[in-house]
């Protein structure tokens, strides 16, 4: 009867043990799938709807900011001082002072400024974007480290209460064997005597 007991003790320790060992990869499951669904996230972000507006701005940006329209703007501004300057009176179009090349430099700035700005809008609005996720993804690393050290400690709460019980079940099984072996010990008596 006492190792009966003896041994549905133990099975109750051992089951409590396993059941808190699944509880265990229970939580580290679910948090692999949630690491796996924010790298998903990070991984193939949302396609940004862009206007044609927003697509000619960011061309005519990346165009206007770029050697090639450095060189062509002036081989353009060259060529036409010298065709204005050496060419026969009546084909001239823009004599000095180039009145004509001023305003066509002018309209170029006023129209050429507004949509570089727009670009740059647009690229500082995907930097915020940018930095809100960082931050998110900081916040969220943040909270997920005290929710491991919130189940860490938990557990370890547990297991120092396991192991308690445990050494409860151990001395009492100890105390229950020394009595035994005490009456063991004793004999049986003197009835018992050769």
């Amino acid at each position: 009867m006492a190792r009966k007991k003896v041994n549905n003790e133990l099975n109750r320790l051992l089951t409590a043990r396993n059941d808190r060992m699944r509880k265990l990869q229970g939580i580290v499951k679910e948090a692999i799938d949630e690491q796996e669904l924010i790298l998903n996230n990070l991984a193939h972000p949302p396609q940004e709807e862009i206007t044609r507006g927003q697509k000619l701005a960011d061309r005519v940006a990346a165009f206007g900011g770029s050697w090639g329209f450095i060189t062509a703007f002036f081989v353009v501004l060259l060529a036409w001082i010298i065709f204005n300057v050496v060419a026969p009176a009546k084909e001239i179009f823009d004599p000095y002072p180039f009145i004509l090349m001023n305003l066509v430099l002018s309209c170029l700035a006023a129209v050429q400024a507004p949509v570089i700005m727009m670009s740059q809008n647009r690229q500082e609005e995907k930097d915020r974007k940018r930095s809100e996720n960082d931050y998110l993804i900081n916040l969220k690393a943040e909270l997920e480290l005290r929710s491991l050290h919130q189940k860490m400690d938990l557990l370890l709460q547990d297991e120092v209460r396991s192991i308690s019980e445990v050494q409860q079940e151990h001395y009492k099984l100890l105390v229950a064997m020394d009595r035994k072996l005490a009456r063991l010990n004793a004999g049986p008596g003197p009835h018992g005597a050769t």
